[in-house]
């Protein structure tokens, strides 16, 4: 499925409702069969300049800023959540909380032309949300430097830190992320939302207690049916047929 943040005149900015609408598109129909894979793209020069800066202007409405800064969380944690791979597909420059949104997705293809960065200290307020991302996607320091200066990465230095998984031509962009959509198509979904799950959980563990915790996923995935259905497939020789 491809979600198109489509507000090119407001920067594609994350609005309140630009949140609630993404949070919908993310959460439809999720537990369909034919849900395989969610790419998120953009329309305009700037795949997402961040939080709406006008919805953030009056220092009063502290609930209304508290509202936007939680589902922001939401979203971005929600995306890790999916039981299915999700794919930021940028092209062009991705800035504050929408370098968040391509940090938290689980692979980004960007075009050479994008840039990246969390220019937040220049105008007074520190990109801390972001950082949450950025700080879990990128080594330390390159994380700190784009926070304190507020510079942007271009698209290769980002592919060399590990904020995007691939960099290509702009022309390439579409049959590039077409290429990794069709590819993880060919697997089954009960197993890609098995290791997904179990690879954010993994994460932020220990070595012996991950290595516990995903032996006994792995004993768990062999007594699922596309399980054996894999491995007899493979003994056969023969394309495996899912049942997701």
């Amino acid at each position: 499925r491809d979600i198109v943040l489509s507000n090119p005149r407001r920067r594609n900015a994350l609005s309140l409702s630009m949140l609630q609408s993404l949070r919908e598109d993310l959460l439809h129909d999720v537990k369909s069969k034919d849900l395989r894979v969610i790419v998120i793209s953009a329309e305009g020069p700037v795949f997402c300049s961040g939080h709406d800066l006008k919805e953030l202007a009056s220092e009063d409405d502290v609930k209304h800023h508290s509202q936007v800064f939680e589902i922001c969380a939401e979203v971005m944690t929600l995306i890790q959540k999916l039981p299915v791979p999700v794919i930021a597909k940028v092209n062009g420059l991705a800035t504050a909380a929408g370098c968040q949104l391509v940090a938290s997705c689980d692979i980004a293809v960007a075009s050479e032309k994008s840039q990246f960065a969390t220019p937040g200290v220049n105008i007074g307020l520190f990109c801390s949300t972001p950082a949450v991302a950025l700080g879990r996607s990128l080594p330390r320091k390159v994380a700190l430097e784009m926070l304190f200066t507020g510079e942007p990465l271009s698209a290769q230095e980002a592919l060399m830190h590990g904020l995007v998984s691939k960099v290509v031509p702009e022309d390439k962009l579409e049959e590039e992320t077409m290429k990794i959509s069709h590819k993880i198509c060919e697997s089954s979904k009960a197993i890609l939302a098995l290791g997904k799950a179990t690879f954010y959980r993994q994460i932020t563990q220990d070595l012996d207690t991950a290595y516990r915790m995903t032996s006994q996923v792995m004993v768990d995935n062999l007594t699922l049916r596309d399980g054996q259905e894999g491995i007899e497939a493979f003994i056969q020789k023969r394309k495996p047929v899912w049942s997701h």
